[in-house]
């Protein structure tokens, strides 16, 4: 099916490729102090309630599309995290909270937002904010565009959830002239949901470069495995957790450091009950969120994605990458995309603490050439997945939409 898709290779950087409150007058004034600029102006509509991998993929945009003649904005429905923690201050923000899922009042606000700062695109990012964008869109008169991050129809371990974002993202889809996917994984998947290939375009998520590889001798004794998420049932910690156990009885000298919140004070304690059952509470550390990433990454000998599904193109996968930490994946979507087994990293089954055990095992024990991994995950981020590519990649299909308009 790719093959009919409109697509080139990854060496190309266009890729297989109502009435109610107004917006925030803090935002307002910040969006009436904007510079002057010929830039195009695309207001990308998210929800704002996390800043994780999706968040991380709007923000780094928003700082790297003017290079490529486009501004952006953010107009949040679910305003939580984002606001704070975005990196891209500068860059005009509307909140515009949606009280429940079909509050479409929202959509006649943000089509005011949209006429107001003359923004030329509509560019979405999740299930709730595809659906009034695309109603702003059409009232307004401008292109929408949606980016598929993850599968709305396998987000979570809750199947009415899975079923309800599958039904919402349909109907709010049939307006969208573009769909961006993450990866050719999603790009197939939305294929076969019955998406027209001609509308798909797939533009690979990327991260800013850390630099030269730094020199790091080999781990000899301990080693610091570690997990960067949005800790929730779909990132598969519980396996993580088995298979250190497993390395536990096996005598190996192995700590895991777990980056991020959870994302719900009840599977913080799931999890956290398991480690004491597990008798590895010495081994486990919980840091929390952080903003600098880049530092606990430098910590940590392998990098560990114990996904279960619902992956796109995982930011922190290409963040290990590109900071030369050998990464452990599993099988799941867009993960083998960028990780070749062997070279970049080690690819395990989902699910199965044995086969995560038995990677993280081989490459401890030296049977795959862990500097080696570090070089070409390195060079290999450089090569495919920088911030600067993925902003290239989107804004041809900003260019292709204004043409055709």
């Amino acid at each position: 099916m790719l093959d009919s898709m409109t697509t080139s290779t990854l060496d190309s950087p266009f890729t297989s490729a109502g009435t109610s409150a107004a917006a925030s007058p803090e935002a307002e004034r910040l969006a009436d102090r904007e510079a002057p600029s010929t830039n195009v102006r695309v207001l990308h509509v998210i929800n704002g309630e996390h800043y994780s991998g999706a968040e991380r993929v709007q923000d780094l945009l928003a700082a790297r599309l003017p290079e490529f003649g486009f501004d952006a904005g953010f107009a949040c429905v679910k305003p939580d995290r984002f606001p704070e923690q975005r990196q891209t201050q500068e860059v005009p923000l509307f909140e515009l909270p949606m009280r429940r899922r079909t509050d479409l009042r929202v959509a006649w606000q943000l089509r005011d937002v949209i006429r107001r700062h003359d923004y030329a695109i509509v560019h979405a990012h999740t299930v709730r904010s595809a659906l009034v964008a695309r109603i702003a869109a059409k009232l307004a008169g401008v292109p929408f565009v949606y980016h598929v991050h993850s599968p709305a129809s396998r987000d979570t371990t809750r199947r009415w959830r899975n079923w309800v974002n599958d039904r919402v993202e349909r109907f709010s889809l049939t307006g969208a002239q573009r769909l961006i996917t993450v990866s050719h994984s999603l790009a197939q998947h939305m294929q076969a949901r019955g998406y027209a290939a001609d509308r798909l375009r797939v533009v690979p998520n990327g991260v800013p470069a850390c630099g030269p590889l730094k020199p790091r001798r080999t781990p000899a004794g301990s080693w610091t495995l570690g997990v960067v998420a949005l800790i929730r049932p779909r990132k598969g910690l519980e396996v993580l957790l088995d298979a250190l156990a497993l390395l536990k009885q096996r005598r190996m000298d192995v700590r895991l450091k777990a980056v991020g919140p959870f994302e719900t004070d009840g599977y913080e304690s799931d999890l956290k009950q398991r480690v004491n059952r597990l008798g590895i509470r010495d081994r486990v550390e919980w840091v929390g969120f952080t903003r600098d990433v880049a530092t606990q990454l430098n910590k940590m000998d392998l990098f560990v994605l114990p996904s279960l599904f619902g992956e796109g193109l995982p930011m922190v996968v290409l963040e290990a990458m590109a900071a030369g930490v050998p990464v452990v994946g599993t099988n799941v979507e867009g993960v083998p995309e960028a990780i070749r087994h062997g070279v970049d990293g080690l690819i395990a089954e989902p699910g199965k603490p044995q086969s995560l055990a038995h990677m993280l095992a081989a490459a401890i024990q030296g049977q795959y050439d862990w500097q080696a991994m570090r070089e070409s995950a390195h060079a290999r981020h450089a090569e495919k997945f920088s911030d600067v590519r993925m902003a290239e990649g989107v804004a041809a299909v900003y260019d292709e939409l204004l043409r055709k308009g």
